[in-house]
């Protein structure tokens, strides 16, 4: 089994453009996979995870309602905001500047084949982190994320998830609120959920803006313990 993951920040990307890399990385693993089952082979399979920022854009998961997007293509166009409609899991939620967007492109097959607990170590690599900067977050039942203040009035997601997985390959993954503009979020239900608020760490820690570059790295380290990996940082190849 393979454990190495490759670690590319991708700076700011428009979300198209980082969405057609991920395709590329997840067929580059798919082609392995075919390729040892056809010649009884053992090549490793490449695990990838990639940051990125995105411009303002909405996406609609391939279960979502389009209707808990509350704005018209003119108005999208208004807010400098961009839509698409994808192929992972979940209903519509925001990306934006101030949010860290993270894209494990794995082969569970190299770590453990249970999407269940794929999506709670990612939950809790976010938790922990949230946790070295004294903020107490949890899990929802029966709502994939991160979230504060569970169980009360104040519920809110800091934290939002959608993935998808074929072959036990993933794609997509988590968008956290670091220094996120929480006005783009009044423009859908996110997550198709109409009760509750969205955060973001600015906001909880009373800050004007956190440094990203100072958060990512905790992140990783979560990431790395909890799934047992080995991160190497390389270049970027998306030109």
């Amino acid at each position: 089994m393979n454990k190495k993951v490759l670690l590319q920040d991708l700076g700011h990307r428009d979300y198209k453009d980082t969405w057609d890399y991920q395709e590329q990385l997840f067929q580059e693993t798919f082609d392995v996979k075919v390729r040892n089952r056809r010649e009884a082979a053992s090549e490793p399979t490449p695990n990838h995870f990639l940051f990125v920022e995105h411009p303002h854009v909405y996406t609609l998961g391939k279960s979502g309602d389009l209707s808990n997007l509350l704005l018209n293509e003119q108005q999208l166009e208004e807010k400098g905001a961009t839509f698409y409609k994808i192929n992972r899991g979940g209903d519509i939620t925001y990306h934006g500047p101030g949010q860290i967007v993270g894209y494990p492109i794995l082969d569970l097959e190299n770590f453990f084949t249970d999407i269940h607990k794929y999506l709670r170590l990612l939950e809790e690599a976010i938790i922990l982190t949230l946790d070295e900067y004294g903020i107490k977050a949890e899990r929802s039942k029966g709502e994939t994320g991160v979230w504060l203040d569970v169980g009360t009035p104040f519920a809110r997601k800091i934290c939002a998830m959608g993935v998808r997985a074929s072959r036990w390959i993933t794609m997509h993954g988590f968008a956290f609120n670091v220094n996120a503009d929480l006005g783009y979020f009044d423009n859908i239900v996110p997550c198709g959920i109409k009760d509750k608020a969205v955060t973001s760490l600015n906001v909880e820690l009373g800050v004007k803006e956190v440094d990203v570059e100072e958060v990512k790295p905790k992140i990783i380290k979560h990431f790395t313990d909890l799934f047992e990996a080995e991160m190497i940082a390389v270049k970027p190849q998306l030109s």
